[in-house]
């Protein structure tokens, strides 16, 4: 996520990055819906169409990696797969690097999917199935893929910016000897073409969709998309899954997943255990959470305030976990 000094609301920040971009002038009002997290999202409308302008701090991203998953969404798409849209800009990029009084700042625009998110629907036995095997073909495209341009960051690059980012942290030497581990029991992991590849790394029910009318899935946020194990996004989306059905249901709508899943290819064999993937996640979003509430400012507003007791609380938990055998 971003750093908290950027979570505050800025629709002329956005008003003026938007100037790239094509856009309804009477559709600003759309800007009230923002949202801020990884990335700041305003919504609004172009022609009477719904999209949204994605935009973040450059000292926040790296642009290889912005631009690897560009290109990545763009192949997708060329395969038939329901992966969101990017819009060119009025100059024809469809990432854009603007100064602005607030500082450099990257942005693009996305057209809206169609229909809901899995987390606001019933997720009845099809749509699970359906989840299931749309994660299944995205790791099936993903083996066939070849990148243009330099690719999106890989698991050991991951590990290596958290020892980075705990540098300033003396006192978290928990979190470091949690990354030496994970360095550790992930070079012993066999890598085969069947087994790693690109991932989404975030294919939980919020960021995947179902159409009713299509009977379709899209699918969107790629902005964490990562090389890893295929096991990754497995674990995460059953991690999702298992915080969204009831307890009793949890191990039926897992079997349901599954089935989806190894309709589009078998599951991935050998590589790493689903603990020691959870392990990974729980240290990846600790990282990014004590690098993002690192700096207080004075008379913080009562929102920033409870996000913050919120924020330590999802880090206690996540380092309660650390340490012990991985596998």
């Amino acid at each position: 996520m971003l750093k908290l000094q950027y979570l505050y609301n800025n629709e002329e920040l956005a008003a003026m990055l938007l100037g790239n971009w094509e856009y309804d002038q009477e559709s600003l009002h759309l800007f009230q819906y923002y949202r801020i997290s990884s990335n700041a999202v305003y919504p609004f409308e172009n022609t009477g169409h719904s999209q949204l302008l994605r935009f973040a701090p450059v000292a926040e991203k790296q642009k290889n990696n912005i631009l690897a998953e560009l290109e990545f969404i763009t192949y997708l798409r060329e395969q038939g797969y329901g992966a969101l849209e990017a819009v060119a800009s009025r100059t024809g990029p469809e990432l854009i690097e603007a100064e602005t009084p607030w500082g450099p700042y990257y942005a693009s625009v996305f057209k809206r999917v169609a229909g809901v998110q899995l987390g606001s629907t019933e997720l009845g036995d099809h749509i699970v199935y359906k989840y299931g095997e749309a994660l299944g073909r995205l790791h099936q495209l993903s083996n066939e893929y070849t990148p243009v341009q330099p690719g999106r960051w890989t698991h050991k690059a991951v590990l290596e910016w958290i020892l980075s980012v705990l540098a300033d942290f003396p006192g978290e030497e928990a979190a470091v000897s949690e990354t030496r581990l994970l360095e550790e029991y992930f070079a012993g992991q066999p890598v085969t073409p069947e087994n790693y590849g690109l991932i989404h790394y975030d294919f939980e029910p919020d960021n995947v969709f179902y159409d009713e009318a299509t009977d379709a899935i899209s699918v969107i946020d790629f902005d964490d998309a990562m090389y890893h194990w295929y096991a990754m996004d497995i674990e995460q989306a059953l991690d999702s899954l298992e915080g969204e059905a009831a307890p009793e249901e949890y191990e039926h709508k897992k079997q349901i997943f599954m089935s989806g899943y190894v309709s589009r290819r078998p599951l991935p064999q050998d590589g790493p255990s689903m603990a020691a993937c959870r392990r990974f996640a729980d240290l990846y979003g600790y990282i990014r959470i004590l690098r993002s509430a690192a700096e207080q400012g004075e008379n913080e507003p009562e929102w920033l305030t409870s996000l913050r007791s919120r924020l330590a609380n999802a880090c206690a938990t996540r380092a309660s976990r650390f340490g012990g055998l991985v596998g």
